[in-house]
């Protein structure tokens, strides 16, 4: 298994610091191959498409390193009580749904911590959703990523050669809905690949009519990617996507209540000014959105995903402080 670099520092596999002290909760891990990930996604460092071999592929710009499952447990049983949950990405590759299942079994046979998994609809049917479940896995997200039928295409399927389909995704989403349990399915979405905030809305509302959550992430471009010179969106589309997500997943406003202006940008929130303070001031729309602990607050806070360790954080892994809201405040009506 590769395990991202922030959960091999984490568990003392690998050495560095985390800017502002900031604390992973959930160790990452992804299926590898030698025959890597045969998606050709556009902007996803392990795209198909892109020179170099599977293993040593970066992945959300950093290292992904590989262990054994093996010593992979042993470090975090060694960690317990720095561990609040397993996350395991799937890649598109034949093998992938049979070994899911298989290393579910060897981590909840061995440690007592919630497991999630980030499928890949186009291998999967219902029966494997039901045995990942059987296995021990309590959630799943979806990466659904796109918010439009025709930048999926653009970005992950005929686009660039790509297999994966936009209906199949929604299908195995409403699935997962229907095996896991509602509250229990994610659906991951990048901000910043072409669509206006309208759309963008629009689709994180399906996700909550559909019981789910939408993990939201704000593009960052990989190097050697198809996308590499593609730009982050404007720092004030991210908040205002954030801002909007956090009111929806949260069912205290939603897409029909929300207003848009004639380039699709959001110019109201569909809450009175009070209340919009009150959910600004609380920093959670701020911070990074993903599976929970047991407590119910987020703990796949994946610190610096979306941005450059520094001042200009996307997704806070950590509650922002009254100095960031000050500059969050001032970034959330910026064009």
């Amino acid at each position: 298994m590769r395990m991202s670099l922030a959960a091999a520092m984490t568990l003392g596999l690998k050495p560095g610091l985390f800017y502002r002290d900031a604390k992973l909760f959930c160790i990452n891990l992804l299926l590898t191959y030698s025959d890597g990930c045969v998606g050709r996604c556009s902007y996803c460092g392990l795209s198909k498409g892109r020179e170099g071999e599977f293993g040593e592929k970066s992945f959300i710009r950093v290292e992904w390193p590989a262990y054994s499952i093996e010593e992979i447990v042993e470090r975090i049983e060694k960690n317990i009580c720095k561990v609040k949950r397993i996350c395991i990405s799937m890649v598109t590759h034949k093998r992938a749904s049979a070994d899911v299942p298989r290393v579910v079994r060897v981590l909840r046979g061995r440690v007592d911590i919630p497991v999630s998994l980030l499928i890949t609809p186009t291998l999967l049917t219902e029966e494997d959703l039901k045995e990942f479940k059987k296995a021990g896995a309590d959630r799943v997200g979806v990466a659904v990523d796109s918010a439009t039928e025709e930048l999926f295409k653009r970005h992950r399927g005929e686009g660039v050669k790509g297999p994966h389909k936009w209906d199949k995704y929604w299908e195995i989403f409403e699935k997962a809905v229907e095996v896991f349990g509602k509250e229990r399915v994610g659906c991951h979405l990048i901000v910043g690949l072409g669509e206006t905030e309208e759309q963008m809305v629009r689709t994180i509302q399906r996700v909550r009519d559909l019981a789910g959550s939408t993990h939201l992430f704000s593009f960052f471009p990989e190097a050697g990617s198809e996308l590499e010179r593609h730009e982050q969106p404007p720092v004030g589309q991210y908040r205002r996507v954030q801002l909007a997500r956090y009111l929806i997943d949260e069912d205290i406003s939603g897409f029909e209540r929300i207003r848009f202006d004639s380039s699709g940008r959001i110019v109201d929130f569909g809450i009175d000014g009070k209340h919009l303070d009150t959910a600004i001031d609380s920093g959670i729309p701020f911070m990074t959105s993903g599976c929970p602990g047991e407590d119910g607050s987020v703990v796949c806070n994946r610190p610096y995903g979306d941005s450059l360790p520094g001042p200009d954080i996307r997704s806070f892994p950590f509650q922002p402080s009254g100095e960031d809201l000050e500059k969050i405040r001032s970034e959330i009506w910026q064009l």
